[in-house]
């Protein structure tokens, strides 16, 4: 019982991540059904800005804490930036091209994006030192890390903080309107070019902010360190329906959960032939089956149809 409930703390912890990361997805594609698949590259810029700024910021006798949030800052900063540069250059013009041509570009944008991070960073594994206490936290039977605390807590009041903005803000309203029907939203006095470009920059925030909790929880930053996240981020995003916040938010828990319990008991239910480190297999197994037997996700997609 223990082990589960440690299993489900890590699945939690995990899954807060895939959901930051997935609702970016979800955005995107909810307003210009576009699947940038550079997003999981973000993260890593994100990650990468932020160790070096640790490293500025090291030698001033700041606290640890203050260091993790101004180099999180800063790489929020970057992140949006680097974000809405690839949006207007890359694939605002091609908009009204045919679907194929602006995933082949993200795809080479991803690629770009992490030899760009080796060039800038150099290819090798980049140690992520521990700036919050390292004392575990009884739970039960099983232990919380105060960094892990942390990483619920900021997916908890950033999912708030995404929620209040899309329902509450006009800029929220804009967004739905955009993702409703642009042609008519502009009509109505949106901007459709400003909203994506907010998107993306929004997006980018989250993926950031998920890249140096994924630094921080594993202690290590590198340049392909984005790709696997994301990917599976995608999967939770089709999982729980794609184009729909809570369903991206759904879907990145329950996968957190299911990888986490699935590498606790792998190894009991294959009699020993596969181990933990084949827990990868879980959220490309769920992805076929969301794919085949509900191709909508759990919440379903509420993408409208665009005239």
């Amino acid at each position: 019982m223990d082990i589960l409930l440690q299993q489900i703390i890590n699945g939690l912890v995990l899954g807060s991540m895939y959901a930051l990361v997935a609702l970016g997805y979800t955005m995107v594609y909810g307003i210009i059904g576009l699947i940038n698949f550079a997003h999981g590259e973000v993260l890593m810029v994100g990650a990468l800005v932020s160790w070096s700024v640790i490293g500025i910021l090291q030698g001033l006798g700041l606290p640890g804490w203050l260091v993790l949030l101004l180099s999180m800052l800063v790489a929020c900063a970057v992140a949006a930036l680097l974000n809405y540069s690839i949006e207007k250059v890359a694939y605002r013009p091609l908009r009204n091209a045919p679907r194929l041509a602006p995933l082949i570009t993200a795809i080479g944008m991803s690629i770009l994006l992490q030899t760009l991070a080796m060039i800038i960073w150099k290819p090798n594994y980049k140690a992520f030192p521990t700036l919050l206490p390292s004392t575990p936290i009884a739970v039960g039977g099983a232990t919380i890390t105060p960094t892990q605390v942390m990483i619920l807590v900021l997916t908890g009041l950033s999912l708030s903080l995404l929620m209040w903005l899309v329902h509450a803000t006009r800029l929220g309203r804009a967004m739905r309107a955009t993702a409703e029907n642009p042609k008519v939203a502009a009509l109505m006095g949106v901007q459709p070019d400003k909203v994506i470009s907010a998107t993306f920059i929004i997006g980018a925030v989250l993926a950031a902010i998920a890249g140096v909790m994924w630094a921080a929880n594993y202690g290590t930053a590198q340049h392909t360190m984005g790709f696997l996240p994301g990917l599976k981020a995608f999967t939770a995003a089709v999982f729980g329906g794609i184009g729909n916040l809570a369903g991206a938010v759904v879907g990145g828990i329950l996968l957190g959960l299911i990888e986490s319990i699935g590498a606790g008991y792998i190894g009991q239910l294959t009699g020993g032939i596969l181990g933990s480190h084949y827990a990868d297999i879980f959220a490309f197994v769920v992805l076929i089956a969301v794919l085949t037997l509900r191709p909508s996700g759990l919440l379903g997609e509420r993408v409208a149809d665009r005239a």
